[in-house]
């Protein structure tokens, strides 16, 4: 992982304006993923940063969308934050209770320890959560960290605005509505994975470290990853709702770094909101607009 010493100023700011040269001044780029969009029958938002060239894109940049599960990568970065400052260490012994391994969610960690009451160590904590997603493990590290409002303040600190960190995952399994207040727009959320890959905020041992977690993702292989070159390294953190009695799916997320074969990368941002078509077809959305941004970056 390497780290470019780039203006920290002019990061900012390429991350958030429309540049005159680019992804921006590409037309036909932004009409491709409107095109495509329209097959998730919802809302779709995506935010582009080239990390190397700095071009910047958005479609639908400003809006909110519900995040789901990719709310664990800020909740991973205010841990990790913990550790650099001594708070916490990746070795340190966590305890899993029986009743921190909730039933009816998704839960890598209860399948290993069905009955609880075993120590793991923070490093499988952490690792478990943003690689697989596990509910049980975010809802600990909430615990570990102070809550929901601590993890909002700490990014809200590095400067990332519009985001909202409320509620746990199990806060969310027991109301429909409440993960409408887990939310974040496609740009703030690009610039908050562009910053993390800069190593503009975590110390570079966990910046590496948070990295090939991400690399690690075994979730949501369809999505981003799902029409790029096979063996292409993807560092994402994905999200998911399911759909509710009236066929809605509100969330379907990807968010990530890509690595280009010439070595340079760019994060991409892809969210897909308040829906009428299936998983799949949004999985595919989301993959196809992975792709367009692929391909620009080949020929440009």
């Amino acid at each position: 992982m390497k780290y470019l010493h780039v203006p920290y100023l002019f990061i900012l700011f390429a991350s958030f304006f429309i540049a005159t040269t680019g992804f921006s001044q590409n037309d036909s780029l932004r009409a491709k993923i409107e095109k495509i969009s329209v097959s998730a029958k919802g809302i779709v938002g995506v935010a582009v940063i080239g990390i190397e060239k700095l071009d910047t894109m958005s479609f639908n940049g400003n809006k909110k969308f519900p995040m789901q599960s990719v709310y664990k990568f800020p909740l991973a970065l205010a841990v990790l934050h913990q550790v650099d400052k001594g708070k916490f260490s990746l070795k340190q012994l966590i305890t899993l209770k029986k009743e921190d391994l909730l039933p009816n969610t998704w839960s890598p960690l209860r399948d290993k320890y069905p009955g609880g009451n075993v120590k793991i160590t923070l490093d499988e904590l952490i690792a478990v959560t943003v690689s697989r997603s596990d509910n049980n493990g975010c809802d600990i590290l909430f615990r570990l960290i102070g809550g929901p409002k601590i993890v909002n303040k700490y990014i809200h600190d590095l400067g990332i605005k519009e985001i909202a960190i409320t509620t746990t995952e199990a806060e969310m399994h027991k109301d429909w509505e409440t993960q409408y207040t887990n939310w974040c727009s496609p740009r703030a959320m690009g610039k908050l994975l562009s910053m993390f890959y800069q190593g503009k905020i975590l110390s570079k041992e966990s910046s590496k470290y948070l990295y090939e977690v991400m690399v690690k993702t075994t979730t949501a292989s369809k999505k981003l990853k799902g029409l790029l070159p096979e063996g292409t390294i993807v560092a994402h953190k994905s999200g998911l709702s399911g759909s509710n009695e009236k066929g809605i799916l509100a969330a379907s997320n990807d968010v990530g770094i890509v690595t280009l074969p010439d070595g340079n990368h760019f994060v991409i941002a892809v969210f897909v909101s308040n829906s009428t078509a299936d998983e799949s077809s949004c999985d595919t959305v989301i993959a196809g607009i992975a792709k367009i941004v692929w391909d620009w970056n080949l020929n440009h």
